[in-house]
């Protein structure tokens, strides 16, 4: 199994001096190939990678452009993995691109690469490389010290160094054995998982988990630090003489406290995006050591994001997030990952009898069925009925390798392919007017393995 372990660097500044230089070489080829690749587009000619790599190879040490100011070619100061490493990827990214056009998903063509607006990082193979405790033994650098030791045992495929904020950080691609990757579960429940705003996650009994919201804590002082930057870059931009919009090529003069001002407000987003990792990471660890089946629903979190009273929430607790980490920790910990269809009607069926209030709103947390006079908590009775879908009333111990048919009226769940999942159908990607979208199978399985 391949795992990745991202461990903190503690550089020499001239190390870091070096990082930075490998990451701009990384990223400056990457434009270069871009824009040949685009260019020849426009020929009529069909590009290739590995030819563009070839043509690049010819003129890296001899064309005045890729040459210092005395004459010498700079990169033969980096590692020929950093300009090597952009091609493949130049590749992936357009092989990535025509994949989801010919699927009908939203997709964009791969976009040039700008310093300070992309992240910085470049490629090492395995073979340019060691690791040695607490050490790494890079190329053209020599040792660096790392914050902690390798997690895992087995060949290293790979690595990456890259930056967050201040800090640099090497992320190695390991191969693992399946002895070694695959953990232990403490217990064999089945829990249906409601995601939502005001809780992050409702579990199918009755515990509501409420997420740490990092960006909602922060935001004024993220409005105070961007503040404070856009006035030095509105300083720097009358001190050039210039007016309304920076012309494109324009490069402004950077002071000190441009510097510092960039560093604090990267450094805010960056514990950010550690709290709510860290949130993440446990809730889903929990998850999958504790149940043997999870259900979740397959959300639309792209269209959920378009409502802009609701956004900044959602983006906040990271629901996309949730379900990525739960189908590589399902696996790991063989925990079957079951999921929703994204009609199905899980918080408008009552969980007692089944009957369907398709009047619910988005603003009613709380509901009575009219049939059999049950009162419920929304966000709960959707879990319950979420369970169900794979365990069926009487089951919810029992380890079933597919999705068990549904008891209560309304949620037809089907059994569900033992090795793929279903296709949500073209009629239902513009919303569904009526019905619950269970014509077919109600769910679809991630198996374990």
């Amino acid at each position: 199994m391949l795992l990745a372990h991202r461990i903190r660097l503690a550089p020499t500044p001239a190390q870091r001096d070096y990082f930075v230089r490998a990451a701009g070489t990384a990223r400056r080829v990457w434009n270069w190939a871009l824009a040949e690749w685009n260019r020849q587009v426009a020929a009529g000619m069909k590009p290739n990678a590995m030819a563009l790599k070839r043509q690049f190879n010819s003129i890296k040490y001899s064309d005045p452009d890729w040459q210092d100011a005395d004459g010498q070619p700079w990169l033969r100061t980096i590692h020929c993995d950093a300009h090597a490493q952009p091609f493949a990827n130049l590749a992936k990214a357009w092989t990535h691109y025509f994949k989801q056009r010919r699927a009908g998903q939203h997709a964009h063509r791969p976009r040039f690469k700008k310093k300070g607006r992309c992240r910085d990082a470049f490629y090492l193979a395995n073979d340019k490389f060691r690791l040695e405790g607490m050490v790494a033994v890079l190329s053209k650098v020599g040792r660096v010290l790392l914050c902690e030791h390798l997690r895992w045992p087995g060949k290293i495929i790979g690595a990456s160094v890259g930056r967050c904020a201040d800090h640099w950080y090497l992320s190695v691609q390991v191969d693992v054995p399946d002895h070694v990757a695959h953990l232990r579960r403490m217990a064999d429940g089945v829990a249906g998982v409601d995601l939502g705003v005001s809780a992050a996650a409702t579990l199918s009994n009755g515990e509501k988990i409420t997420a740490p919201r990092p960006l909602a804590a922060a935001l004024r002082r993220l409005r105070i630090r961007s503040r404070r930057l856009s006035r030095k870059l509105e300083t720097a931009k009358a001190n050039a003489g210039i007016k309304g919009q920076i012309p494109k090529g324009t490069r402004l003069p950077v002071s000190k406290n441009q510097t510092c001002g960039t560093r604090a407000l990267a450094r805010l987003h960056a514990r950010i995006a550690r709290v709510r990792a860290d949130f993440m990471h446990k809730l889903t660890a929990r998850l999958c050591r504790e149940n043997q089946a999870v259900v979740i629903e397959d959300l639309n979190v792209r269209g959920m994001l378009a409502n802009a009273r609701l956004a900044r929430a959602i983006s906040d607790i990271g629901f996309y997030e949730f379900r990525r980490q739960l189908q590589y920790k399902a696996v790991r910990y063989g925990t079957q990952l079951v999921l929703a269809d994204r009609w199905y009607p899980s918080s408008k069926l009552c969980s007692a009898c089944g009957a369907k209030y398709s009047a619910l709103g988005l603003g009613e947390r709380v509901w009575a069925c009219a049939t059999c006079d049950a009162h419920h908590d929304r966000d709960v009775n959707a879990a319950i009925n979420l369970q169900r879908l794979a365990t069926g009333v009487l089951a919810a111990q029992s380890a079933l390798p597919v999705a068990s048919s549904a008891v209560a009226p309304g949620t037809a769940a089907g059994n569900g392919p033992a090795g793929g999942g279903k296709v949500t159908p073209a009629r239902h990607e513009h919303g569904q007017q009526d019905g619950s979208g269970q014509e077919e199978n109600g769910v679809h399985l991630c198996p374990p393995s």
